[in-house]
This record gives C-alpha cells, sequence and structure tokens, in this order.
C-alpha cells in the first residue's frame, strides 16, 4: 500500500480556520476531495487544494504505485502552528497594539485503498434461509391464539 505526503509550511492564515476545512475532505478519495475544496467558500481551500495535488503527484511517483489515481484517498490532513510574524499597530494617546499576524504548517498524507478481495462461492458457503424461518439452533416460537386469530385481539367495551 502506497503512502505519500505533501507539506506546505508558513501559509498565512491560523491552523484552527485552516483545520475547518481540513475535517471537510479527510477520509475522502482524492476526486471527492478536489470538488469539495473547488467549492469550499474558504480562502484556504485553494491552498490545501494545492497541497493535496503536490500529495497525489508524489504518491504517483512512488515505487509500486499501481498507477490508478481513483483508488487514492486522503488517510491523514492535519495544520499545526507555525511562527507568528509580530507586528505593530498605532493606538490613541501615542501608544500602540501588538498585532500577531499567524502562520500554518498544512500536511496532507493521500494512502492507496487496498484491493477488494472477494470470496469464492462454494461448497463452504452457508445455506440461505428462508424469510421467516427460524435459524438452525434459536428456539422455535410459540403459535398463540391471538396469531390463529389474524393477530389482533377485539377492543373491550369500557364500564
Amino acid at each position: 500500500m502506497i503512502e505519500a505526503q505533501a507539506t506546505a509550511r508558513y501559509v498565512r492564515t491560523s491552523a484552527q480556520k485552516a483545520g475547518l476545512v481540513l475535517t471537510l475532505i479527510r477520509g475522502k478519495d482524492v476526486n471527492r476531495a478536489l470538488a469539495t475544496l473547488q467549492y469550499t467558500r474558504k480562502g484556504i481551500a485553494a491552498d490545501i487544494a494545492k497541497v493535496l495535488r503536490s500529495a497525489i503527484a508524489n504518491a504517483q511517483n512512488k515505487d509500486g504505485f499501481s498507477g490508478d489515481v481513483d483508488r487514492l484517498f486522503v488517510s491523514k490532513c492535519y495544520a499545526n502552528q507555525g511562527p507568528s510574524q509580530k507586528r505593530v499597530r498605532p493606538a490613541p494617546m501615542g501608544r500602540a497594539f501588538r498585532v500577531l499576524k499567524r502562520t500554518a504548517h498544512l500536511t496532507v498524507h493521500v494512502s492507496e485503498r487496498p484491493e477488494k478481495i472477494l470470496a469464492v462461492s462454494g461448497a463452504e458457503a452457508a445455506p440461505k434461509r428462508r424469510r421467516g424461518a427460524p435459524a438452525k439452533g434459536a428456539p422455535a416460537k410459540k403459535a398463540s391464539s391471538d396469531a390463529k386469530a389474524g393477530g389482533r385481539q377485539p377492543k373491550q367495551a369500557k364500564e
């Protein structure tokens, strides 16, 4: 099973904002993840799509890749906090406020889904039981007088 990753470092957004978009694509196959990112209304979605395309390209260049991009899915994706840029904003009466411009490191891992192995039907396959028939070893239901009468009990008059 092939696994590849791509990382974008020092992206100008907070890790929390990027994490919201990354949770949308976690576990999806790559084509569906790219479509999701294309229609996500967040500025960071374009940067994440770029990282995802890079991870797909890295997987294609690995030895042992089957060549089928449709079998790739986003196995892990996360955003770590990067260094914050410190800036100063002027404030009234000669003071100054500190502004933190945050950065994030975006990482996307893609993996190849294993091929499905189908069981060969043969003598060892269990026979299908009929609907309504009890399973072997299960206690049989007793037929009650209500069931013989159509399953319904007549309403009793109030006194």
